[in-house]
């Protein structure tokens, strides 16, 4: 969706119903105790990527506790590390040529990533965006051009990006278009070349289009952001018709196909009656759209063509039908595949597979120290709000532990707007293993339920958002499930700020509460986004509150930092000091107000960190801070009830 630039942290299916199945779980004996080192290192190698002509393939591993690039031939026990950084990881990287690959890395998470290339063998590496304060983002990696790649900077304005062609061996790079200061976004045809500009004041967003780039942009179509017509491919004959996920007319977004000339949805490819379909993948090679991919309770695919449905289906027989899996990458051919696949109780493990031969070969496990039998199930539930909405989520029991008066952590996801999926999560699987319940709900607002519930959660933080995680509390506290003196809350993001409003809004229900980089003064908060958010500040008063008009009221009303006179939990509060998205003084200010108050909070504090702590050691002390705290304020509690 077009609202997905506000997520605010890196976060991060079977029917549901409103019964547990409690009865239908065999007790067994607890696990042995998984430490948090164990559950949060670093995998041995990982993000696997083939090189296109398909002989070398790349991944990520361990160098001085840093993930790392590393090369190796497909059919060689030799491997060359290709990068060196030890302040920070190297997350998102690619192949841009058989020779070279690109990476973004930013400086302690300040999210004003540089642009780099290395050759394959570990040579000519280089800063090919040498420039402070600014903020590379891929726009298209020119696929069949293996010198050059088109890039958007915010180097002239700090509000707005350029997109320019830049080579990557050089780092020469050419203007393509001046944005006049209201593009948000281009999209570009099978060629690389830009034929569409998304143009927005704020709260409309207009598709402009052009022929050839020597045609200027006329308008489209404009649609208020409530509606989405968000553009995926151009049809294979870069004429006038592209592929699109559209809500236009409808509540649940589909995949169409959309006239530009003529501004009309000409087909409807896919949609679902309860969620919004997502993307839709296409073969690059053969010219045909392939998958769409929705979000029920599990990850589900519409299979658009024989030949990709027949690929799963060989792959996935091999690698077994209960895991989700997926194409990670391949090579320009699209003979070799790697494929990634992963459960509730794996962080995953890699696969080549052949189709020419039809032959699956195991790469890497991502974690191979831990074991599956001693982790526990993701199930999801569903549950009804006090005012008649179904709120979906994931309820993760302790293995071996009667489902019954159990200490649990309440876990609202960040984002707002983005949704919790069912798969591997290092942060459930921690505190499951610690003896706690953990109850994840995707609250109004949450993606891929539809427009109406989308806006069902416009101005209403601390509010009716609020309530479905308060009811989704009391309804576990309804099931026997959890023990009312002993539900602890925990969020990162807009999740930290649901925690303090939890704290604030219900003080009776929470005996412990972790706020990990959330908001805690919506004032504030709105004040200190980062320029590149600038030009959708006019949403964000639509969404969260105009703190200009009356809505100042209800702003003050729903942030927390004026409300700590209602705290009872024991709080601890984590943050890092380089957050452009959620930045220190909300953190700093929270504990501010709680000394005030004559209160103590367990503070943390990075300063190398930034929305969400990335370094190993970080996520080592945090967790094991985390689990010591909690262990304190809810296994204690049960101690003294019973004394």
């Amino acid at each position: 969706k077009k609202t997905q630039f506000i997520l605010l942290l890196f976060v991060k299916q079977g029917e549901a119903s409103n019964k547990s199945k409690q009865d239908d779980l065999v007790v067994s004996d607890p696990p042995p105790e998984i430490s948090v080192e164990d559950l949060f290192k670093n995998s041995e190698k990982s993000s696997f990527r083939i090189s296109p002509e398909g002989t070398y393939i790349a991944y990520r591993a361990p160098y001085k506790n840093r993930m790392n690039i590393h090369v190796q031939k497909i059919d060689s026990d030799s491997v060359v590390r290709v990068t060196h950084s030890e302040d920070r990881g190297i997350n998102g990287y690619f192949w841009a040529s058989n020779n070279r690959l690109v990476y973004l890395k930013d400086k302690g998470g300040n999210e004003n990533f540089h642009l780099y290339a290395v050759d394959k063998n570990g040579e000519n590496e280089k800063d090919l965006t040498p420039f402070e304060g600014v903020r590379a983002q891929i726009i298209d990696d020119l696929e069949n051009n293996s010198t050059e790649m088109i890039i958007g900077l915010n180097k002239r304005i700090p509000q707005i990006f350029d997109p320019y062609l830049i080579n990557i061996e050089t780092g020469k790079m050419k203007m393509l278009y001046e944005n006049p200061g209201n593009i948000t976004g281009w999209v570009t045809d099978h060629n690389g070349s830009i034929r569409l500009a998304m143009v927005t004041n704020g709260v409309d967003q207009t598709i402009l289009y052009r022929p050839t780039e020597k045609d200027p942009f006329k308008e489209v179509i404009t649609t208020n952001f409530r509606e989405t017509l968000n553009p995926q491919f151009f049809d294979f004959d870069n004429g006038h018709v592209i592929y699109a996920v559209s809500n236009l007319g409808r509540d649940k977004a589909a995949v169409v196909k959309y006239d530009l000339m003529k501004n009309k949805e000409v087909e409807v490819i896919f949609v679902h009656d309860e969620v919004d379909a997502g993307g839709i993948s296409y073969s690059n090679k053969r010219k045909v759209p392939t998958a769409i991919i929705y979000n029920t309770t599990k990850m589900q695919r519409k299979f658009l063509d024989p030949e990709y449905e027949e690929l799963y289906k060989t792959f996935g027989d091999k690698i077994g039908k209960d895991n989700e899996h997926y194409i990670v990458s391949l090579n320009k051919e699209e003979d070799v595949f790697l494929i990634y696949a992963g459960n509730d109780k794996t962080r995953g493990t890699y696969y080549t597979y052949d189709h020419k031969t039809k032959e699956v070969k195991h790469l890497a496990d991502l974690s191979p120290w831990l074991n599956e039998e001693h982790l526990a199930d993701m199930k999801p539930i569903q549950y009804t709000s006090r005012d008649g909405l179904t709120i979906h989520g994931y309820l993760t029991l302790p293995k071996g532990r009667e489902a019954k008066n159990l200490p649990v952590v309440i876990n609202p996801h960040g984002g707002p707007w983005a949704r919790d999926t069912w798969g591997f999560n290092p942060e459930v699987q921690l505190l499951a293993n610690r003896g706690y319940a953990v109850l994840q709900m995707n609250f109004r607002g949450s993606t891929g339920y539809g427009k109406e519930f989308w806006e069902s959660s416009f101005k209403k933080w601390g509010q009716e958002m609020q309530n479905d995680i308060t009811d989704g509390t009391k309804w576990l506290i309804d099931q026997g499930i959890a023990d009312p003196e002993r539900v602890a809350i925990y969020g990162g993001s807009y999740g930290g700020y649901a925690t303090l409003a939890g704290i604030t809004n219900t003080p009776e229900l929470y005996t412990a509460a972790v706020d990990y980089v959330g908001v805690s003064n919506i004032f504030t908060w709105m004040n200190a986004i980062p320029p590149y958010w600038e030009p959708y500040r006019e949403m964000i008063y639509d969404m969260v509150g105009d703190p200009n008009t009356i809505d100042s009221v209800m702003m003050k009303a729903n942030s927390p930092v004026y409300h700590v006179d209602k705290i009872k939990a024991a709080l601890f509060i984590a943050q890092g000091a380089n957050d452009p998205r959620v930045v220190q003084a909300e953190s700093d200010q929270m504990v501010e107000a709680l000394k005030k108050n004559g209160v103590t909070v367990q503070y943390m504090l990075k300063e190398d960190e930034g929305h969400g702590f990335y370094n190993e050691e970080n996520r080592f002390d945090f967790y094991n801070a985390m689990t010591k705290f909690l262990d304190e304020n809810m296994k204690e509690k049960q101690k003294e009830i019973k004394t």
